[in-house]
């Protein structure tokens, strides 16, 4: 098992910048993946970043440019740092961590969230 704990979610003014923090602990054979992903009131989840297993980044087209994630695998941690928010980025924000088990099967660990706030 996997646990994941989000951690860095703040009221903020738009324009401002904040940096998330996902930490992982438990067992795995491997890492596959690790993203951020986030739910605003009434909206579905929405995919923000992904960092792959050889460090290829991904990102939604809404907030390339704005944001940067990034891992530190030997502390067990990934980070969003975000940059000129928007009102529209307020949401609650979610760490993915995707990883094989000894049999070679695929797990999704998801963690609990951290409110994002963007108002002036």
């Amino acid at each position: 098992q996997v646990q994941v704990v989000e951690s860095g979610g703040d009221l903020v003014q738009p324009g401002g910048s904040l940096r998330l923090t996902c930490r992982w602990s438990g067992t795995f054979f491997s890492m596959f993946s690790l993203g951020w992903y986030r739910r605003a009131p009434g909206k579905q989840r929405e995919l923000v970043a992904t960092v792959n297993s050889l460090g290829t980044t991904s990102y939604a087209d809404n907030v390339k440019g704005r944001f940067i994630i990034s891992r530190d695998v030997v502390e067990n941690t990934l980070y969003l740092q975000m940059s000129t928010l928007k009102p529209e980025d307020t949401a609650v924000y979610y760490c993915d961590v995707v990883v094989y088990n000894e049999l070679g099967d695929r797990k999704t660990f998801w963690g609990r969230g951290t409110q994002v706030s963007v108002s002036a």
